[in-house]
Protein backbone atom coordinates (compact mmCIF):
# COMPACT_ATOMS: atom_id res chain seq x y z
CA UNK A 1 0.00 0.00 0.00
CA UNK A 2 0.99 3.93 -1.04
CA UNK A 3 1.91 6.12 2.35
CA UNK A 4 -0.69 8.29 2.66
CA UNK A 5 0.68 12.19 1.95
CA UNK A 6 -2.21 13.84 2.78
CA UNK A 7 -1.37 14.67 6.23
CA UNK A 8 1.73 16.18 5.11
CA UNK A 9 -0.09 18.99 3.11
CA UNK A 10 -2.62 19.15 5.80
CA UNK A 11 -5.12 17.38 3.53
CA UNK A 12 -7.78 14.34 3.40
CA UNK A 13 -5.35 11.91 2.78
CA UNK A 14 -4.78 11.97 -1.09
CA UNK A 15 -2.70 8.87 -2.47
CA UNK A 16 0.72 9.25 -3.37
CA UNK A 17 0.17 7.79 -6.50
CA UNK A 18 -2.53 10.46 -7.13
CA UNK A 19 -0.26 13.73 -6.24
CA UNK A 20 3.15 12.80 -7.70
CA UNK A 21 4.79 14.82 -10.23
CA UNK A 22 7.54 14.78 -12.98
CA UNK A 23 10.11 14.64 -9.79
CA UNK A 24 13.67 15.28 -11.34
CA UNK A 25 12.40 16.27 -15.46
CA UNK A 26 14.14 18.93 -15.38
CA UNK A 27 17.80 20.55 -14.85
CA UNK A 28 19.07 24.23 -13.96
CA UNK A 29 19.23 24.96 -18.34
CA UNK A 30 15.82 23.85 -18.76
CA UNK A 31 14.82 25.81 -15.72
CA UNK A 32 16.26 29.28 -17.15
CA UNK A 33 14.77 28.63 -20.26
CA UNK A 34 11.30 27.93 -18.62
CA UNK A 35 11.90 31.34 -16.90
CA UNK A 36 12.71 33.45 -20.36
CA UNK A 37 10.07 31.97 -21.71
CA UNK A 38 7.58 32.33 -19.51
CA UNK A 39 8.09 36.18 -20.08
CA UNK A 40 8.06 35.53 -23.24
CA UNK A 41 10.46 38.39 -24.72
CA UNK A 42 9.02 38.46 -28.41
CA UNK A 43 5.62 38.55 -27.29
CA UNK A 44 6.10 41.06 -24.42
CA UNK A 45 7.44 43.54 -26.65
CA UNK A 46 4.81 43.08 -29.26
CA UNK A 47 1.88 43.11 -27.08
CA UNK A 48 2.89 45.68 -24.48
CA UNK A 49 5.17 48.16 -26.49
CA UNK A 50 2.31 50.15 -28.11
CA UNK A 51 0.69 50.41 -24.98
CA UNK A 52 3.44 51.51 -22.97
CA UNK A 53 5.02 54.07 -25.49
CA UNK A 54 1.32 55.17 -25.77
CA UNK A 55 1.31 56.05 -21.98
CA UNK A 56 4.78 57.25 -20.77
CA UNK A 57 6.55 57.55 -24.87
CA UNK A 58 10.28 57.59 -24.27
CA UNK A 59 10.36 56.87 -20.84
CA UNK A 60 9.24 53.20 -21.35
CA UNK A 61 12.78 52.11 -21.41
CA UNK A 62 13.69 53.70 -18.02
CA UNK A 63 10.44 51.91 -16.42
CA UNK A 64 11.52 49.15 -18.14
CA UNK A 65 14.76 49.40 -16.42
CA UNK A 66 13.70 50.21 -12.98
CA UNK A 67 10.73 47.41 -12.67
CA UNK A 68 13.72 45.12 -13.74
CA UNK A 69 15.17 46.50 -10.89
CA UNK A 70 12.34 45.97 -8.74
CA UNK A 71 11.46 42.74 -9.64
CA UNK A 72 15.06 41.71 -9.17
CA UNK A 73 14.10 42.22 -5.67
CA UNK A 74 10.76 40.03 -6.45
CA UNK A 75 12.56 37.08 -7.42
CA UNK A 76 15.50 37.72 -4.61
CA UNK A 77 12.22 37.19 -2.30
CA UNK A 78 10.82 33.80 -4.32
CA UNK A 79 14.37 32.52 -4.40
CA UNK A 80 14.83 33.01 -0.63
CA UNK A 81 11.43 31.08 0.17
CA UNK A 82 11.64 28.53 -2.46
CA UNK A 83 14.71 27.17 0.09
CA UNK A 84 12.67 27.56 2.48
CA UNK A 85 10.28 25.09 1.05
CA UNK A 86 9.73 24.04 -2.31
CA UNK A 87 6.28 23.27 -3.77
CA UNK A 88 4.44 23.22 -6.96
CA UNK A 89 2.28 26.05 -5.63
CA UNK A 90 5.29 28.55 -4.84
CA UNK A 91 3.81 31.79 -3.22
CA UNK A 92 0.57 30.07 -2.26
CA UNK A 93 2.54 27.25 -0.02
CA UNK A 94 4.53 29.82 0.84
CA UNK A 95 2.56 32.32 2.33
CA UNK A 96 0.37 29.71 4.14
CA UNK A 97 3.42 28.73 5.65
CA UNK A 98 3.86 32.24 7.17
CA UNK A 99 1.00 33.84 7.33
CA UNK A 100 -1.79 31.16 7.49
CA UNK A 101 -4.23 29.57 4.74
CA UNK A 102 -6.30 32.38 4.45
CA UNK A 103 -3.67 34.79 2.71
CA UNK A 104 -2.21 32.15 1.31
CA UNK A 105 -5.06 31.23 -0.52
CA UNK A 106 -5.36 35.01 -1.84
CA UNK A 107 -1.95 34.75 -2.86
CA UNK A 108 -2.59 31.51 -5.05
CA UNK A 109 -5.91 32.78 -6.31
CA UNK A 110 -4.33 36.50 -6.79
CA UNK A 111 -1.68 34.19 -9.41
CA UNK A 112 -4.56 31.72 -10.98
CA UNK A 113 -6.96 34.61 -11.45
CA UNK A 114 -4.03 36.54 -13.69
CA UNK A 115 -3.47 33.29 -15.75
CA UNK A 116 -7.00 32.81 -16.36
CA UNK A 117 -7.27 36.34 -17.69
CA UNK A 118 -3.30 35.72 -19.55
CA UNK A 119 -5.13 32.90 -21.80
CA UNK A 120 -6.82 36.02 -23.61
CA UNK A 121 -4.07 38.59 -23.09
CA UNK A 122 -1.32 35.96 -24.83
CA UNK A 123 -3.41 34.37 -27.32
CA UNK A 124 -4.90 37.43 -29.19
CA UNK A 125 -1.53 38.13 -30.23
CA UNK A 126 -0.37 34.76 -31.06
CA UNK A 127 -4.33 34.68 -33.27
CA UNK A 128 -2.84 38.56 -34.89
CA UNK A 129 0.17 37.27 -36.38
CA UNK A 130 -0.91 33.81 -37.48
CA UNK A 131 -3.51 35.95 -39.60
CA UNK A 132 -1.14 38.42 -40.88
CA UNK A 133 0.30 35.22 -42.52
CA UNK A 134 -2.31 33.86 -43.24
CA UNK A 135 -5.48 35.82 -43.41
CA UNK A 136 -4.40 39.80 -43.36
CA UNK A 137 -7.71 41.38 -43.90
CA UNK A 138 -9.12 40.07 -40.51
CA UNK A 139 -6.12 41.17 -38.20
CA UNK A 140 -8.59 43.43 -36.65
CA UNK A 141 -11.58 41.56 -36.87
CA UNK A 142 -12.56 40.54 -33.13
CA UNK A 143 -14.41 37.55 -34.33
CA UNK A 144 -11.40 36.19 -36.10
CA UNK A 145 -8.62 36.92 -33.67
CA UNK A 146 -10.79 35.30 -31.20
CA UNK A 147 -12.00 32.17 -32.94
CA UNK A 148 -8.04 31.73 -34.07
CA UNK A 149 -7.04 32.35 -30.46
CA UNK A 150 -8.95 29.93 -29.40
CA UNK A 151 -7.86 27.21 -31.91
CA UNK A 152 -4.28 28.31 -30.26
CA UNK A 153 -5.44 27.63 -26.61
CA UNK A 154 -6.37 24.75 -27.38
CA UNK A 155 -3.56 22.65 -29.20
CA UNK A 156 -1.18 24.37 -26.33
CA UNK A 157 -3.10 23.14 -23.54
CA UNK A 158 -3.30 19.81 -24.98
CA UNK A 159 0.27 19.90 -25.29
CA UNK A 160 1.08 21.00 -21.75
CA UNK A 161 -1.51 18.34 -20.65
CA UNK A 162 0.70 15.35 -21.99
CA UNK A 163 3.34 16.16 -19.80
CA UNK A 164 5.87 18.55 -18.33
CA UNK A 165 8.99 16.68 -20.89
CA UNK A 166 7.11 17.76 -23.72
CA UNK A 167 6.51 21.11 -23.13
CA UNK A 168 10.32 21.46 -22.02
CA UNK A 169 11.12 20.06 -25.16
CA UNK A 170 8.76 22.61 -26.84
CA UNK A 171 9.69 25.70 -24.77
CA UNK A 172 13.64 25.17 -25.90
CA UNK A 173 12.80 24.47 -29.72
CA UNK A 174 10.89 27.42 -29.65
CA UNK A 175 13.23 29.59 -27.77
CA UNK A 176 16.02 28.80 -29.33
CA UNK A 177 14.82 29.79 -32.71
CA UNK A 178 12.90 33.00 -31.16
CA UNK A 179 16.45 34.16 -29.79
CA UNK A 180 17.96 34.07 -32.88
CA UNK A 181 15.32 35.71 -35.12
CA UNK A 182 14.93 38.26 -32.18
CA UNK A 183 18.52 38.68 -32.32
CA UNK A 184 18.80 39.48 -35.72
CA UNK A 185 16.02 42.04 -35.76
CA UNK A 186 18.15 43.75 -32.92
CA UNK A 187 21.66 43.88 -34.69
CA UNK A 188 19.70 44.78 -37.96
CA UNK A 189 17.99 47.57 -36.23
CA UNK A 190 21.19 49.65 -34.68
CA UNK A 191 23.36 48.63 -38.08
CA UNK A 192 20.57 50.71 -40.19
CA UNK A 193 18.88 53.23 -37.77
CA UNK A 194 21.49 54.03 -35.39
CA UNK A 195 22.53 57.08 -37.15
CA UNK A 196 18.85 58.20 -38.26
CA UNK A 197 17.24 56.95 -35.32
CA UNK A 198 12.64 57.39 -35.43
CA UNK A 199 13.65 58.97 -31.52
CA UNK A 200 17.52 59.84 -30.68
CA UNK A 201 18.76 58.09 -27.68
CA UNK A 202 19.26 59.87 -24.56
CA UNK A 203 20.26 59.30 -21.27
CA UNK A 204 17.36 61.09 -20.00
CA UNK A 205 14.87 58.00 -21.25
CA UNK A 206 16.71 56.76 -18.13
CA UNK A 207 16.82 59.60 -15.90
CA UNK A 208 14.91 59.38 -12.30
CA UNK A 209 14.19 63.61 -13.01
CA UNK A 210 12.36 63.01 -16.03
CA UNK A 211 9.40 60.73 -14.40
CA UNK A 212 6.46 62.57 -12.17
CA UNK A 213 4.82 60.17 -9.40
CA UNK A 214 2.14 59.50 -12.09
CA UNK A 215 4.16 58.80 -15.13
CA UNK A 216 6.45 56.66 -12.91
CA UNK A 217 3.46 54.72 -11.84
CA UNK A 218 1.43 54.61 -14.97
CA UNK A 219 4.19 53.06 -16.94
CA UNK A 220 5.21 50.89 -13.95
CA UNK A 221 2.17 49.03 -14.06
CA UNK A 222 2.40 48.19 -17.87
CA UNK A 223 6.55 47.32 -17.79
CA UNK A 224 5.60 45.05 -14.37
CA UNK A 225 4.13 42.41 -16.75
CA UNK A 226 6.92 42.60 -18.86
CA UNK A 227 8.82 40.54 -16.32
CA UNK A 228 5.58 38.59 -15.35
CA UNK A 229 6.27 34.61 -16.09
CA UNK A 230 9.81 34.20 -14.42
CA UNK A 231 7.97 32.57 -11.57
CA UNK A 232 6.96 29.85 -13.36
CA UNK A 233 10.12 28.22 -12.40
CA UNK A 234 9.82 27.98 -8.91
CA UNK A 235 6.08 26.77 -9.61
CA UNK A 236 7.91 23.64 -11.43
CA UNK A 237 10.35 23.50 -8.10
CA UNK A 238 8.99 20.08 -7.76
CA UNK A 239 9.88 18.65 -10.92
CA UNK A 240 13.37 20.25 -10.90
CA UNK A 241 16.94 17.72 -10.81
CA UNK A 242 15.86 15.44 -7.14
CA UNK A 243 13.28 17.94 -6.34
CA UNK A 244 15.67 20.52 -4.65
CA UNK A 245 15.07 24.27 -5.33
CA UNK A 246 18.71 25.02 -6.28
CA UNK A 247 17.66 24.50 -9.98
CA UNK A 248 14.91 26.42 -9.58
CA UNK A 249 16.34 29.27 -7.96
CA UNK A 250 19.21 29.53 -10.50
CA UNK A 251 16.92 29.27 -13.02
CA UNK A 252 14.95 32.29 -11.91
CA UNK A 253 18.00 34.37 -11.51
CA UNK A 254 19.70 34.31 -14.45
CA UNK A 255 16.51 34.27 -16.71
CA UNK A 256 15.98 37.78 -14.67
CA UNK A 257 19.45 38.72 -15.76
CA UNK A 258 18.73 37.91 -19.39
CA UNK A 259 15.49 39.57 -19.56
CA UNK A 260 16.71 43.11 -17.73
CA UNK A 261 19.36 43.33 -20.47
CA UNK A 262 17.18 42.03 -23.39
CA UNK A 263 14.26 43.93 -22.73
CA UNK A 264 15.98 47.26 -22.45
CA UNK A 265 18.13 46.67 -25.32
CA UNK A 266 14.87 45.53 -27.61
CA UNK A 267 13.33 48.47 -26.93
CA UNK A 268 15.49 51.13 -27.67
CA UNK A 269 16.23 49.04 -31.02
CA UNK A 270 11.85 49.16 -31.25
CA UNK A 271 12.10 52.91 -30.57
CA UNK A 272 15.29 53.93 -32.92
CA UNK A 273 13.58 51.95 -35.95
CA UNK A 274 9.77 53.17 -35.36
CA UNK A 275 8.43 56.34 -34.65
CA UNK A 276 5.37 56.82 -32.31
CA UNK A 277 2.48 56.62 -34.95
CA UNK A 278 4.39 53.61 -36.24
CA UNK A 279 4.17 52.24 -33.09
CA UNK A 280 0.41 52.95 -32.40
CA UNK A 281 -0.50 51.91 -35.69
CA UNK A 282 1.52 48.21 -35.24
CA UNK A 283 -0.24 47.78 -32.06
CA UNK A 284 0.21 44.20 -31.09
CA UNK A 285 2.61 43.65 -34.51
CA UNK A 286 5.32 46.04 -33.57
CA UNK A 287 8.15 43.39 -34.16
CA UNK A 288 6.64 42.89 -37.88
CA UNK A 289 6.54 46.78 -38.30
CA UNK A 290 10.11 46.46 -37.29
CA UNK A 291 11.07 44.10 -39.43
CA UNK A 292 9.57 45.10 -42.14
CA UNK A 293 11.48 48.42 -42.27
CA UNK A 294 14.41 45.91 -41.63
CA UNK A 295 14.27 43.57 -44.32
CA UNK A 296 12.59 42.79 -48.03
CA UNK A 297 9.67 40.97 -48.11
CA UNK A 298 8.66 38.07 -47.40
CA UNK A 299 11.69 37.79 -44.54
CA UNK A 300 9.86 40.62 -42.22
CA UNK A 301 7.46 37.61 -41.60
CA UNK A 302 10.25 35.80 -40.00
CA UNK A 303 9.22 38.32 -36.89
CA UNK A 304 5.69 37.06 -36.92
CA UNK A 305 6.93 34.01 -36.62
CA UNK A 306 8.79 34.46 -33.64
CA UNK A 307 6.03 36.27 -31.73
CA UNK A 308 4.07 32.74 -32.58
CA UNK A 309 6.89 30.89 -31.14
CA UNK A 310 7.26 33.57 -28.46
CA UNK A 311 3.48 33.62 -27.31
CA UNK A 312 2.80 29.50 -27.64
CA UNK A 313 5.88 29.45 -25.37
CA UNK A 314 4.37 31.81 -22.38
CA UNK A 315 0.87 30.43 -22.57
CA UNK A 316 2.79 26.84 -21.82
CA UNK A 317 4.59 28.60 -18.81
CA UNK A 318 0.92 30.24 -17.68
CA UNK A 319 -0.90 27.09 -17.75
CA UNK A 320 2.00 25.41 -16.14
CA UNK A 321 1.52 28.46 -13.08
CA UNK A 322 -2.18 27.71 -12.85
CA UNK A 323 -1.93 23.87 -12.67
CA UNK A 324 0.35 23.62 -10.51
CA UNK A 325 -1.39 26.57 -8.10
CA UNK A 326 -4.09 24.44 -8.31
CA UNK A 327 -2.63 21.24 -7.80
CA UNK A 328 -0.69 22.70 -4.80
CA UNK A 329 -3.69 24.16 -2.97
CA UNK A 330 -6.19 20.81 -3.48
CA UNK A 331 -3.41 19.12 -2.03
CA UNK A 332 -3.33 21.43 1.06
CA UNK A 333 -7.29 20.85 1.30
CA UNK A 334 -7.34 24.40 0.10
CA UNK A 335 -9.52 23.48 -2.78
CA UNK A 336 -11.41 20.43 -4.14
CA UNK A 337 -9.53 17.38 -4.51
CA UNK A 338 -10.02 16.78 -8.08
CA UNK A 339 -7.27 19.14 -8.40
CA UNK A 340 -4.88 17.26 -6.82
CA UNK A 341 -4.88 14.04 -8.26
CA UNK A 342 -2.51 13.71 -11.79
CA UNK A 343 -2.22 11.67 -14.92
CA UNK A 344 -0.93 8.07 -14.12
CA UNK A 345 1.13 8.16 -17.25
CA UNK A 346 1.76 11.96 -18.29
CA UNK A 347 2.06 12.77 -14.58
CA UNK A 348 0.25 16.31 -14.75
CA UNK A 349 -3.02 17.58 -13.34
CA UNK A 350 -4.89 17.29 -16.12
CA UNK A 351 -8.27 18.52 -14.50
CA UNK A 352 -6.98 21.59 -14.10
CA UNK A 353 -5.59 21.94 -17.07
CA UNK A 354 -8.82 21.20 -18.79
CA UNK A 355 -10.47 24.01 -16.28
CA UNK A 356 -7.92 26.41 -17.85
CA UNK A 357 -8.79 25.43 -21.00
CA UNK A 358 -12.35 26.34 -20.62
CA UNK A 359 -12.01 29.24 -18.75
CA UNK A 360 -9.56 30.43 -21.34
CA UNK A 361 -12.64 30.40 -23.85
CA UNK A 362 -15.21 31.33 -21.91
CA UNK A 363 -13.33 34.59 -21.36
CA UNK A 364 -12.30 34.82 -25.00
CA UNK A 365 -15.88 34.66 -26.11
CA UNK A 366 -16.87 37.72 -23.17
CA UNK A 367 -14.13 39.76 -24.73
CA UNK A 368 -14.58 38.66 -28.04
CA UNK A 369 -18.01 41.20 -27.67
CA UNK A 370 -15.24 44.27 -27.57
CA UNK A 371 -15.43 46.62 -29.89
CA UNK A 372 -11.97 46.56 -30.95
CA UNK A 373 -8.92 43.88 -30.22
CA UNK A 374 -7.11 46.97 -28.82
CA UNK A 375 -9.56 47.54 -26.08
CA UNK A 376 -9.18 43.69 -25.34
CA UNK A 377 -5.43 44.05 -24.96
CA UNK A 378 -5.17 47.37 -22.67
CA UNK A 379 -8.01 45.82 -20.51
CA UNK A 380 -6.51 42.60 -19.87
CA UNK A 381 -2.71 44.08 -19.62
CA UNK A 382 -3.68 46.14 -16.97
CA UNK A 383 -6.19 43.69 -15.15
CA UNK A 384 -2.98 41.64 -14.93
CA UNK A 385 -0.25 44.19 -13.28
CA UNK A 386 -3.15 44.80 -10.71
CA UNK A 387 -3.49 41.11 -10.01
CA UNK A 388 0.67 40.31 -10.41
CA UNK A 389 0.84 43.40 -7.83
CA UNK A 390 -1.13 41.70 -5.23
CA UNK A 391 -0.08 37.99 -5.00
CA UNK A 392 3.47 39.19 -5.47
CA UNK A 393 3.56 41.70 -2.96
CA UNK A 394 1.98 39.27 -0.41
CA UNK A 395 5.16 36.68 -1.19
CA UNK A 396 7.15 39.40 -1.01
CA UNK A 397 6.07 40.56 2.69
CA UNK A 398 6.24 37.10 3.65
CA UNK A 399 9.82 36.60 2.40
CA UNK A 400 10.33 39.73 4.56
CA UNK A 401 8.84 38.68 7.33
CA UNK A 402 10.28 35.01 7.38
CA UNK A 403 13.98 36.48 7.26
CA UNK A 404 13.68 39.42 9.35
CA UNK A 405 16.06 38.54 11.67
CA UNK A 406 18.88 38.67 8.42
CA UNK A 407 18.59 42.51 9.02
CA UNK A 408 21.45 41.78 11.73
CA UNK A 409 23.55 39.57 9.33
CA UNK A 410 25.42 40.79 7.77
CA UNK A 411 25.13 43.56 4.98
CA UNK A 412 24.95 40.99 2.23
CA UNK A 413 22.62 38.75 3.46
CA UNK A 414 20.60 42.08 4.57
CA UNK A 415 20.01 43.13 1.29
CA UNK A 416 19.07 40.70 -0.21
CA UNK A 417 16.45 39.08 2.51
CA UNK A 418 15.21 41.69 3.66
CA UNK A 419 15.90 45.27 2.00
CA UNK A 420 15.91 44.40 -1.73
CA UNK A 421 12.43 42.60 -1.05
CA UNK A 422 11.03 44.78 1.17
CA UNK A 423 11.51 47.77 -1.15
CA UNK A 424 10.34 45.51 -4.35
CA UNK A 425 7.13 44.47 -2.22
CA UNK A 426 6.97 48.43 -0.89
CA UNK A 427 6.88 49.08 -4.90
CA UNK A 428 4.27 46.46 -5.55
CA UNK A 429 2.16 48.07 -3.10
CA UNK A 430 2.63 51.55 -4.44
CA UNK A 431 2.09 50.88 -8.00
CA UNK A 432 -1.66 48.87 -7.24
CA UNK A 433 -3.04 51.66 -5.47
CA UNK A 434 -1.63 54.30 -7.34
CA UNK A 435 -2.79 53.43 -10.68
CA UNK A 436 -6.35 52.44 -9.51
CA UNK A 437 -7.41 56.17 -9.40
CA UNK A 438 -6.90 56.56 -13.22
CA UNK A 439 -8.55 53.34 -14.48
CA UNK A 440 -11.54 52.41 -15.97
CA UNK A 441 -14.34 50.56 -14.45
CA UNK A 442 -13.86 47.77 -16.65
CA UNK A 443 -10.51 46.92 -16.24
CA UNK A 444 -10.77 47.51 -12.16
CA UNK A 445 -13.96 44.76 -12.63
CA UNK A 446 -11.67 42.43 -14.07
CA UNK A 447 -8.40 42.67 -12.34
CA UNK A 448 -9.81 43.12 -8.57
CA UNK A 449 -12.97 41.84 -9.04
CA UNK A 450 -11.20 38.80 -10.58
CA UNK A 451 -9.48 38.17 -7.00
CA UNK A 452 -12.69 39.35 -4.98
CA UNK A 453 -14.16 36.06 -6.81
CA UNK A 454 -11.85 34.43 -4.77
CA UNK A 455 -14.42 34.43 -1.59
CA UNK A 456 -16.69 32.25 -3.39
CA UNK A 457 -14.52 29.04 -3.45
CA UNK A 458 -13.01 30.17 -0.34
CA UNK A 459 -16.06 30.32 0.83
CA UNK A 460 -17.40 26.67 -0.15
CA UNK A 461 -14.22 24.97 0.83
CA UNK A 462 -14.79 25.85 4.35
CA UNK A 463 -18.90 25.07 4.20
CA UNK A 464 -17.44 21.37 2.19
CA UNK A 465 -14.55 21.20 5.29
CA UNK A 466 -17.47 21.42 8.07
CA UNK A 467 -19.70 19.17 6.08
CA UNK A 468 -17.20 16.40 6.54
CA UNK A 469 -16.40 17.03 10.39
CA UNK A 470 -20.04 16.54 10.58
CA UNK A 471 -20.43 13.31 8.97
CA UNK A 472 -16.97 12.29 10.71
Amino acid sequence: MLPDVGNQYGGRGIMAEETSLAKGALGVAESVIMGIAGTAPAYSIAATTALIVGTVGVLSVGSILYCGLIMFGMMLAFINLNKMNPDAGASFAWVRQVFGPTWGFFTGWGLIVASVVFMVTATVPAAQATLKILSPDHVESTGWVTATAAIWLTLISAVVGRGIKHASFAQVLFTIIETAIVLLIIVAGLYYFWNQPAHIPSLSWFSPTSFTAETFASGALVAIFFYWGWDVTMNLGEETIDGVPQPAGRGAFWSMVNLIVFFIVMLTVVLIVLSDQEIADADTNVMFAVADKLFPQPWGYLAVVSTILSTIGTIETQILCFTRSMFSMSRADILHSRYAKVHPEWQTPVTATVLIWALGLVLLLGFSYLPAVETILNTSLTAIGLQICFYMSIAGAASVWHYRAMISGGAMNALTHVIWPGLATAFMVFIGFYSMKDLDWLTIGVGVGGIALGFVPLGLNALRQRRSAATA
